[in-house]
């Protein structure tokens, strides 16, 4: 098979939760560029319709938006049901949804349980809600990808002293669960759902640097990364993202890949 067709994703339908920006955008970005169209979430339809336009625009393909609040299992079914009914077939899930690190009081002891009830089912619960309706489809089909966006913060603990010294709020420990919950639940459906022809593998980012962070945060955190740096938007997180979504990964299942510049090697 030649290396275009290894990572060509003509005639694939992909379906990107959380879609709309930072990594999720450059996810939808890739698969686009590579051949997919595709169905963008995001839980305001403005912002969805935005990064369609875009998507569009950029790469020809077609591009379906659609709001969505994962967490809520009764949205979750609709919103797949119609992203099968718009092309007949779902191949390739992405579960980019989540976030919450650094929001609100970051310390176990000052949490809410409401606080950690959201963030749990924004990053794990909404993402397994979407396994669970796409992969029935893919099941049917006989085929498909599914991959979940995980994070190094389900692989090791944080040293705090880097988000205190740049007065920042840090990680909380039930994002740590959540993700870690993430890579897990990734391992298990795919024991599950590999004999079905279902790849389900999982990617975990480390730290991108993102507008607004102090300028020390990135120094630090590069400082403590082997490669030297922080992610790139636009650029890191693409390669992966495509060899877990094409032909390339089709003897793959069940793998975290880690996209962390080796941050995770150095403890």
């Amino acid at each position: 098979m030649s290396v275009s067709s290894l990572f060509s994703l003509q005639a694939k339908v992909g379906v990107v939760v959380g879609g709309a920006r930072d990594l999720g955008f450059d996810i939808a970005s890739v698969l686009a560029e590579a051949g997919a169209d595709l169905v963008i979430t995001s839980r305001t339809l403005a912002s969805a319709e935005q990064a369609a336009m875009t998507l569009r625009e950029r790469h020809g393909v077609k591009v379906l938006a659609l709001a969505l609040d994962h967490r809520r299992h009764a949205e979750v079914a609709v919103v797949v049901d119609q992203a099968q009914a718009w092309q007949g077939h779902i191949d390739i899930l992405v579960n980019n949804a989540g976030g919450g690190a650094g929001k609100g009081k970051s310390h176990l002891f000052e949490r809410s349980p409401a606080e950690v009830e959201d963030l749990i089912a924004t990053n794990l619960t909404g993402a397994l809600h979407c396994c669970q309706a796409v992969a029935r489809i893919m099941a049917k089909q006989g085929s498909g990808k599914i991959i979940n966006i995980a994070s190094v913060a389900g692989l090791l603990g944080r040293d705090r002293r880097v988000y205190a010294k740049n007065k920042m709020g840090g990680q909380s420990i039930d994002y740590a669960a959540a993700k870690a919950g993430v890579i897990g639940m990734t391992r298990d459906l795919a024991g599950l759902l590999s004999p079905m022809g279902i790849h389900v593998n999982c990617i975990s980012p480390g730290g991108f640097a993102r507008a607004g962070m102090p300028q020390g945060f990135i120094e630090d955190y590069s400082d403590r990364t082997p490669l030297g740096r922080m992610g790139r938007d636009g650029v890191d997180l693409k390669g992966a993202a495509l060899f877990l979504a094409s032909p390339a990964s089709d003897y793959v299942t069940g793998h975290n890949l880690v996209v962390d510049g080796g941050f995770s090697l150095w403890r």
